[in-house]
């Protein structure tokens, strides 16, 4: 079975450096009560990912290639919940490739790293540019940010900060 184990982090945008490769995303999610079902479009490639259920940082997800003319008809046919739009940035720092999704649209000025990691208790030395932990935050989601964008509680951070994974 694949799983994936990733931490999430804050990102000050004003202290990123320029990244070494960068790639626009479009992606929404496919309901369904026990997995999600991810559509995403990058560039001319689409790709189905589905992800199940999991505990802390752990969840199964598997991956596949389909034609973007399938992947527009599904986002177009079956995706109830508002789109993700982001840039996708790559870094390398301390031995590992950080992914920085700069989002747009819906979520315009929110900004992520992710960082997958082979066991929950890896230890992850943190960029410069990373502000906060919100891996076992549900708001920061993408699947969440589709239904409920990043504008629309990002003032409720104040009051309910985010929580950290570990």
């Amino acid at each position: 079975m694949g799983v994936e184990i990733e931490r999430k982090f804050l990102v000050d945008p004003a202290k990123l450096p320029a990244p070494e490769t960068s790639f626009a995303v479009e992606q929404a999610y496919l309901d369904h009560a026990r997995i999600k079902a991810r559509v995403r479009i990058t560039g001319d490639r689409a790709f189905l990912t589905l992800k199940g259920g999991g505990s802390g940082l752990t969840r199964a997800e598997f991956e596949y290639p389909i034609p973007v003319e399938d992947a527009r008809e599904l986002l177009a046919s079956f995706a109830p919940a508002g789109r993700i739009e982001k840039v996708r940035r790559h870094y390398r720092h301390g031995g590992r490739l950080w992914e920085v999704d700069v989002f747009a649209g819906a979520n315009d000025g929110l900004v992520i790293a992710e960082v997958e990691i082979d066991s929950e208790d890896d230890d992850v030395e943190t960029p410069p540019w990373v502000d906060r932990e919100v891996s076992g935050d549900p708001r920061f989601f993408n699947a969440n940010l589709a239904r409920r964008p990043y504008p629309e509680w990002k003032d409720e951070i104040a009051d309910n900060p985010p929580r950290t994974g570990r």
